[in-house]
C-alpha cells in the first residue's frame, strides 16, 4: 500500500519502535548441569500478548514469551522476555483493530524475541535452541472462539 493509498482510505499502520521491555535468564543447575553428560530436557513454552494505548493512535504491544527447560523436577534454564513495540495505528474498524493488535503486531515482534531467546540460551552454555514459528493468526482466531464459547456459557447460566 502506497502512502497515497494510505492517505485516501485513512488506514495506517507503522512501527514507531521495537524494544526489549524486560528480560530475565536463570540457570539454577549450573555449573553441575554442564558436567552431567547428555541431557534431554522437557521444554515448556508460554506466550501471551498485551496492549495499551499510549496516546491517540500510538499503541504499545508487548509479546511475553516464557521458556522453561526441565529435567525431571529440576529447572535447567528459565527465560522470560517481554518484547515490545510502539505501533501507530489509525483508521481501522474495531474488529480490524483487534486483529492487528492480536495477530499482526505479535507477528512483527516475534522475530526479535526469537533471536534474543536463542542467543541468550546459547550464551548461557546450552545447545542451540530453535524457537519454532508461531501462527499468530490461528492463535488469535482460537482466542476469539474461546471468548465466544465462554460468553455463550455465561449466557446459559443466567
Amino acid at each position: 500500500m502506497t502512502d497515497e493509498q494510505q492517505g485516501r482510505d485513512g488506514k495506517r499502520i507503522s512501527i514507531a519502535k521495537v524494544y526489549m521491555k524486560d528480560f530475565s535468564f536463570e540457570s539454577p543447575q549450573s555449573p553441575a548441569i554442564f558436567r552431567s553428560g547428555e541431557w534431554k530436557p522437557q521444554t515448556n513454552l508460554n506466550l501471551r500478548s498485551s496492549h495499551n494505548e499510549v496516546e491517540n493512535d500510538v499503541h504499545e504491544v508487548v509479546l511475553t514469551i516464557t521458556v522453561e527447560a526441565k529435567e525431571e523436577d529440576k529447572t535447567l534454564f528459565l527465560i522470560e522476555l517481554h518484547q515490545a513495540g510502539l505501533f501507530d495505528i489509525s483508521g481501522y474498524e474495531k474488529e480490524e483493530f483487534k486483529a492487528i493488535i492480536g495477530s499482526f503486531c505479535p507477528n512483527i515482534l516475534f522475530p526479535y524475541a526469537r533471536e534474543a531467546i536463542a542467543a541468550t540460551i546459547q550464551k548461557g552454555g546450552f545447545p542451540e535452541f530453535v524457537l519454532q514459528p508461531i501462527n499468530f493468526d490461528a492463535l488469535y482466531l482460537q482466542s476469539l472462539q474461546q471468548q465466544a464459547a465462554a460468553q455463550a456459557e455465561g449466557e446459559e447460566t443466567h
